[in-house]
Formats: structure tokens, sequence, C-alpha cells
């Protein structure tokens, strides 16, 4: 793309200030700027307009999850079929990475976070252990896909590389860096962060597979014959990946996807929570809880909307790809986005000034017919980092670390 039609395609779409500081920049930033322009979804920005109307959504009704009795009584079952299907490799892992640490006060990756109190302990080093652990159980190693961001793609690789994959088979390690969308103000102007840069955001936790098949990666999963993927957030240290009565649970109950979910500590607690929307599997939002539905209770007494999302789904590739050319809705999201004001100063915010874009996983769930929501025990498998102290926390996640055997 050159010069003019970059800024035809601006005028198109009423941004042509991303073009102020071109003059004044080198030939490689002038270059670099061109491609992230073409490369650019602007027409999502046009959403700010609709960003405070109520966004419709379906009838809600429950969603019955296979709880730890059952899991039990049939462990054995599922975790032969879970096995079987691992050896065949038939199952591969992506682990979502695009995130920073700003909130545990880092400027890294989020997993490069180190939360060791005797000895490093680092977030990555602890999910590959946990991953390691099934390779060892199924003695197959497990293609594992990491999903990093423009703003954390070199620096998660060359922390892996530094740290040898953790024990990791190189071999089996493939990185792909997430699609990104524009950050724009309250008008929909986009925001730029350096004289020659867009500001950008990962397009949501929703973009893991279409940013899987734009980086060619997809090619890989068809040419090693994986017919599922588990997905899990960077943020939870104890949970179990690729885990095969998971798998087997799963694949037996022929679930289109399976989401590990544990019991709410309390009717209010801030998770998403797996149900039927309109018929169809759906997550409905901590937010979006009516206390009719906090009080409803199932045949058994018990609380029909009890069992919470951990962000850690196992897709069949199939149904992603054919679902991957629909229109998934996009979500906006007030943030703090630093910028360039007029004068080219770089500010960092201390409240929300605009808006980003998602794609949520949710709404990859609800285009899918069928979906098993599989209970884990919430202590063993649920630690997620998502503040310094308090509730969800590094210290919080130590404590539970600890509680099940490792040495920090």
């Amino acid at each position: 793309m050159n010069y003019n039609e970059a800024l035809s395609k601006l005028k198109e779409f009423d941004q042509e200030h991303v073009l102020k500081y071109y003059d004044e920049l080198e030939t490689d930033k002038k270059l670099e700027l061109l491609a992230q322009i073409e490369a650019t979804d602007f027409s999502v920005v046009a959403m700010c307009k609709d960003a405070n109307k109520e966004v419709s959504k379906g009838e809600f009704s429950p969603l019955a999850a296979m709880q730890l009795s059952e899991i039990e009584e049939k462990k054995e079952e599922f975790e032969q079929a879970g096995l079987k299907a691992i050896k065949a490799g038939k199952v591969g892992a992506v682990l979502l990475a695009g995130g920073m640490g700003t909130r545990l006060g880092s400027d890294d990756p989020k997993g490069m976070y180190n939360i060791g109190i005797t000895k490093d302990v680092f977030i990555f080093e602890r999910l590959i252990s946990n991953l390691l652990d099934v390779v060892r159980q199924s003695s197959t190693w497990i293609h594992l896909f990491i999903m990093t961001s423009d703003k954390n793609h070199e620096a998660t690789v060359k922390f892996f590389k530094e740290k040898d994959y953790f024990g990791y088979n190189e071999e089996y390690v493939t990185f792909f860096m997430q699609e990104m969308a524009p950050a724009a103000d309250y008008s929909g102007k986009v925001y730029m962060e350096e004289k020659g840069k867009i500001a950008t955001s990962p397009n949501g936790n929703g973009g893991w597979f279409i940013s899987m098949a734009k980086w060619g990666v997809l090619d890989i999963v068809k040419r090693a014959g994986i017919e599922w993927l588990n997905i899990f957030a960077v943020d939870n240290v104890l949970q179990r990946i690729a885990d095969p009565v998971f798998v087997g649970a799963t694949l037996l109950n022929n679930a289109a996807v399976g989401s590990k979910v544990v019991k709410k500590a309390a009717k209010d607690e801030k998770v998403g929570v797996m149900c039927l929307e309109d018929g169809k599997p759906s997550i409905v939002e901590y937010y979006e809880l009516t206390e009719e539905m906090m009080d409803a209770k199932d045949a058994n007494g018990e609380p029909a909307y009890n069992f919470g999302v951990i962000l850690n789904y196992l897709f069949r590739v199939q149904d992603l790809i054919d679902i991957m050319n629909k229109n998934m809705p996009l979500h906006i999201v007030e943030k703090k986005i630093p910028y360039i004001d007029e004068n080219g100063e770089l500010i960092k915010p201390e409240e929300p000034n605009g808006y980003k874009f998602e794609t949520l996983v949710l709404d990859m769930i609800h285009l899918l017919d069928s979906c098993l929501p599989f209970e884990v025990i919430r202590n063993k498998e649920f630690a997620p980092i998502k503040n310094k102290t308090g509730v969800d926390s590094v210290e919080s996640a130590r404590e539970l670390l600890k509680q099940n055997g490792v040495e920090l």
C-alpha cells in the first residue's frame, strides 16, 4: 500500500489524522505505518456510536453440569478414552498468553511473572509443568500452540528459549500472534500510540482460532491430525491441561465443546455461568444474572446456575472450521488507552478514555450445538492470578499452590 492508497482508505473511515506525522517518520517507520493501515479494519470503530445501546440477549435457561460424583464413577472409562485420543495425536493445547502483567505491577508478559517465594517460579513454568504431567502419563508429546500479541510476542518467545521451554519438547511448541483491533476515543477516532503507530489491542479471547488460521498454524493442526484443541488462559496456575478425564468425557458424550467449571463460592460470585440461551449453549455473565436466576433451583433442590467457567475449553476442530466464517458479535469495552496528544506527547490516562473491540469465546460456544460443563475441584484446579493482592491474586494463588504440594 502506498501513501495515496492509505490516505484514500483513511478518508473512507474519517481517520486521516493517522497520517499527521507521516512526513516526520524515517523510511522504515513510514512503511510500517502504511502496512498497519492496510491491515487494520477501521469499520469496527463505527460501533462507538452504539456503545451505550443495550445488547439484546436471548432467553436463558439452566444447563446441567456433569458433577464430581458422576465423573468419579466413570473416571476410568473417561480417562482411557481420553488417553487413547491423546496417544493418537488427536489432542492439542492452546495457551492464550497475549496479555501483559500490568495489573501485577510488571511491564513483562503476564506469563513471565515470578510467583516464587524462595526460588524462581514463573506462571509459564507452572502451566508447562501441568501439561508435562499429562505428557508423562500418556508417554506422548502434545502440540502446544502459544498465542501472543504484538505487545509481547518477542519477549515471550525469547523467554521460552532462555528457559529451554521449561523442559518441554521445542518441536511441539508453536507461537502465533493474535489479531489486533484499533482502539478509539469516544467519538470513534482511532488513537495513535506513537507518531507512526496506531493504538491497538488484542481482539479478545474469541479471536484465537481465526488468528491461528491467519498465521498458518491451522495447517500444522491439520497435518498433525489434531481433532480437538484444549484452550486455556494464562492466569490459572493450577488448571490441568489436556486432562484425559475431561477429554474422554467430552468425546464419549459427543459434545461439540467441553467446558471446565467450578461450583460457585457464592450465588453472586463474579464468574460467568454455563447455561442455555434460546436453547443453545452459552455463558451468562455474572452481571446478567437476575436475582430470580440466582435463586432458581434444579430438580435436586440445588442452585440451577451454580457452575462458573474457568476459561478452559475443549473444542472440536472441525466445528471451529465450520463456524470460522460466521460473524461473531464484537463487544465494546471501555478502557484506559495510552495515546499521543496533539503535540505528539505520550499520555497515560488514569481513567478510561475510549473503547477497545473484542470477540469472546462465549460467542464461539453459542454458535455450536452442544456443550458439556465438566465440574472440577475448585481448590485443585482454580487459582487465577488477576491482581497482586486480595481476591484472585498472587497471594491467593500461592496459598492454593502450597496446598497442592507445589514448592515456592
